[in-house]
């Protein structure tokens, strides 16, 4: 099934910084996983041990948060597609922040987890009142590009072709293979090269 991404909703965590690199969001030892299940736990794990407790992904008011608030350049380093499925696993469903290294973007699209772009006084803004009050209800709208946080709205972007990606479903690769597997067999069984058209056609 093919999943649409319109609206995000839930609660903010802010991380203020710029240029914060997938070796920080998962350290390269890490990456030997076979799968990505249980990374979660280690997102920003040596960030989080060197502030004993006060690293924003361990404080009890942003557990179950699900909107990271970041600052310029997040994402930045290594290619390493680890890096969103952590923050994903960890409960991350999109980004808001002042710019996103392009590899990472990329991986996050691919997982469905959209990054938005705002302006620095809006990413500011929009961390100092997750910080004030982060049980505060925030909604970032991907049809409409603006994000609000209880009275205040602010303007997101997000290159059209990438947004209509999310709106669509499109991004979901496999979830369009499912959608479309009776098309896949008909033109699988008319190509005799491959070999399934005695299959598609049992």
């Amino acid at each position: 099934m093919v999943s649409e991404v319109k609206q995000v909703s839930g609660r903010g965590i802010p991380l203020v910084g710029d240029d914060i690199d997938t070796d920080r969001i998962i350290p390269a030892r890490f990456l030997k996983a076979i799968t990505f299940d249980g990374l979660g736990e280690a997102a920003f794990i040596d960030d989080r041990t060197a502030l004993n407790g006060q690293h924003p992904f361990d404080q009890p008011q942003y557990q179950g948060a699900n909107i990271l608030i970041v600052n310029r350049n997040f994402g930045c380093g290594s290619s390493r597609e680890h890096a969103p499925q952590a923050l994903s696993k960890w409960g991350i469903q999109a980004l808001i922040g002042e710019s996103f290294a392009e590899i990472f973007f990329g991986n996050c699209v691919a997982i469905g987890v959209p990054c938005l772009i705002a302006d620095a006084a809006t990413v500011k803004q929009l961390q100092e009142l997750v910080t004030v009050n982060p049980q505060a209800a925030v909604t970032v709208d991907l049809e409409n590009l603006q994000v609000q946080v209880g009275d205040f709205i602010a303007p997101i972007t997000m290159s059209e072709g990438t947004r209509t990606t999310f709106v669509s479903g499109a991004w979901d690769a496999c979830g369009q293979l499912v959608a479309n597997t009776e098309q896949i067999r008909a033109a699988a069984a008319k190509l005799p090269y491959v070999g399934w058209g005695k299959l598609a056609a049992s």
